[in-house]
């Protein structure tokens, strides 16, 4: 069975060239509709229905989260298409929503689609459309993090992350309920993706600061589950201006 899949994008161009790479390099996809803004967008996903839809994140007359709030009764997969932002890339990345930035890149976007399938294939009970919306309502140290483990994925509240700890191509992320969580991203994903009050202190540790509970000037910190940390040279500036 292929996909059923429409694109919502408000530039014509940018729609074929999306049409033809899926046609060419993505024969698990059959595109059943287009639309160009958000008014066209919300009834053709209320009348096909589909299990995935390509979304351009901003567009005129509102952007991808207006449809998507204006569709949240319908369950379906979502790329989004995006030029670089930071604050778009942070809250796709804490939904572990897919993505592919603007100009496409045909093997992001086989990679997506990819990810897709495998997870509409094994049933994956994990609506990113719906943790995505909420996070937007959400002031950063209240919303939700999607980790991907080894035996599927984990969503956690970023006020509960007491601190995480490189582990090889992985990442330790330790609870204030005393459990950890190994998820399968480099630390250096988290420190691009946790704000304030987040902080690396060394290359192997980013700690939350409200969880402080005192600092050495020898060059360590004792967080509230009484585990000390060492805070680098080269991060201790950083560190220092949280509590300036």
């Amino acid at each position: 069975m292929k996909i059923q899949s429409v694109i919502v994008d408000d530039e014509i161009i940018a729609r074929e060239v999306l049409r033809n790479y899926i046609t060419k390099y993505c024969p698990q996809i059959e595109i059943v509709g287009e639309a160009e803004n958000i008014k066209e967008a919300v009834p053709l996903i209320a009348e096909k229905q589909p299990q995935l839809v390509f979304l351009d994140v901003e567009m005129p007359f509102g952007n991808a989260f207006d449809v998507l709030e204006a569709t949240k009764e319908f369950s379906y997969e979502t790329i989004f298409i995006t030029a670089f932002s930071q604050y778009s890339l942070q809250a796709l990345n804490k939904s572990a929503s897919y993505y592919i930035l603007k100009p496409i890149d045909i093997q992001e976007l086989i990679l997506a689609v990819n990810k897709v399938a495998e997870s509409l294939e094994k049933k994956e009970e994990l609506n990113r459309n719906k943790i995505l919306l909420e996070n937007l309502k959400l002031k950063p140290e209240k919303q939700q993090l999607i980790l991907p483990t080894l035996q599927g994925f984990d969503v956690v509240k970023t006020e509960d992350i007491l601190r995480l700890q490189a582990d090889g191509n992985f990442t330790q992320v330790y609870l204030t309920d005393g459990s950890k969580k190994m998820v399968c991203r480099f630390l250096k994903h988290f420190d691009d993706l946790l704000e304030t009050p987040f902080v690396r202190v060394h290359r192997s540790h980013i700690i939350n600061a409200g969880f402080v509970k005192s600092y050495h000037k020898s060059g360590t910190v004792m967080l509230s589950d009484d585990t000390e940390i060492e805070v680098s040279g080269s991060f201790k500036d950083n560190f220092l201006k949280v509590f300036s």
